[in-house]
């Protein structure tokens, strides 16, 4: 078992910096830094990270083919991977269609546009003038001048044909899930992207991108996660919820109360309705045996990297720590 941890840019550089250095001193392999439009731009704090850390694999969690060309993103990352001393990681999804609308993007065609932006950043990654004919994005030439070096690509996936597309063209997927039974759900589907592509399972990485929250105190981790889990919920389709066996009743209560808590401020009535099931389907929290009890079971479910996701815990400095004194060392 792998073991990343994300982090969201809204805070300074080297505030950032000591958050990765630290997971990285702890023994985490990976980190991904989400790139959104509102937060510091992903590429720029991926390479203050690459010059003051020394092993850990960085890259962006994830970019999408939308709001910035195939080339521009084939170009960006190779950079952060000469800066890293090659070890970039690119982390790639189609997005969100809500933040799309705010910024006047539309939401169209994402199996299309992934397949067509993955196939150029590899094709750009090989070193060779590219010429592609793509139903969305056209290349007449284009070329790096600079050697990218080998850049694993990690495609963000929630439905079937993303998840097949991920395992066909992917060297991993990151699902945003913490559930066991939402990877056995996946199965089938990844199974069938590797078959298409002659890979074994061995050369996939399987990525449960989730909330975590760790503490020694166990009501302490799970309320941390409290409101992170509400937005989960919140954005989650239906067949979700019939998965896990969740009401709808209780999903709706959820979303009545994030609208008040926006509207009005009451986040404590976001955490109320929460319930304890919902934190034990959309995050990994509790004790670290807690912890460690559901990674094994991820594991038995094809999980081969958990990434530590938000909010890691009550205190994110002593959340780190523990993962990594009692958790990873349990896996290596």
């Amino acid at each position: 078992m792998k073991f990343g941890i994300e982090f969201v840019p809204n805070m300074k550089y080297y505030e950032l910096e000591y958050y990765v250095k630290l997971a990285e001193d702890s023994g985490f392999e990976y980190t991904w830094i989400t790139d959104h439009y509102n937060n510091r731009n992903v590429y720029a704090m991926l390479a203050v990270l690459a010059l003051k850390t020394n092993k850990i694999k960085l890259g962006p969690g994830v970019t999408n083919p939308y709001h910035i060309s195939p080339a521009l993103t084939a170009s960006a990352i190779a950079t952060i991977n000469e800066l890293s001393g090659g070890r970039a990681v690119l982390g790639i999804g189609a997005g969100d269609k809500v933040t799309f609308e705010r910024i006047g993007i539309s939401w169209e065609k994402p199996l299309k546009r992934m397949r067509e932006a993955v196939e150029i950043i590899r094709a750009l990654h090989a070193g060779k003038p590219v010429k592609y004919e793509g139903e969305i994005f056209k290349m007449n030439g284009a070329k790096l001048d600079f050697k990218a070096g080998s850049i694993p690509i990690y495609i963000g996936a929630q439905g079937p044909k993303m998840l097949q597309l991920a395992a066909e063209l992917g060297d991993g997927v990151l699902i945003n899930a913490s559930h066991p039974r939402d990877f056995e759900a996946a199965k089938e589907n990844i199974e069938a992207g590797l078959s298409k592509a002659g890979k074994s399972k061995e050369e996939f990485d399987v990525v449960a991108y989730a909330s975590m929250s760790v503490d020694k105190d166990r009501d302490k981790a799970r309320n941390a996660a409290r409101i992170v889990v509400a937005f989960i919920v919140a954005g989650s389709p239906e067949v979700i919820f019939e998965r896990h066996g969740i009401s709808m009743e209780d999903v709706n209560k959820v979303r009545e109360a994030l609208n008040n808590a926006f509207t009005k401020g009451d986040w404590a009535g976001v955490g109320k309705a929460v319930t304890d099931e919902m934190i034990d389907c959309f995050s990994i929290s509790g004790t670290p045996e807690d912890v460690i009890e559901r990674i094994k079971e991820l594991s038995k479910a094809g999980v081969t990297q958990v990434v530590a996701g938000s909010p890691i815990g009550p205190d994110k400095k002593k959340s780190i720590q523990l993962i990594g004194k009692e958790i990873i060392p349990a896996f290596s």
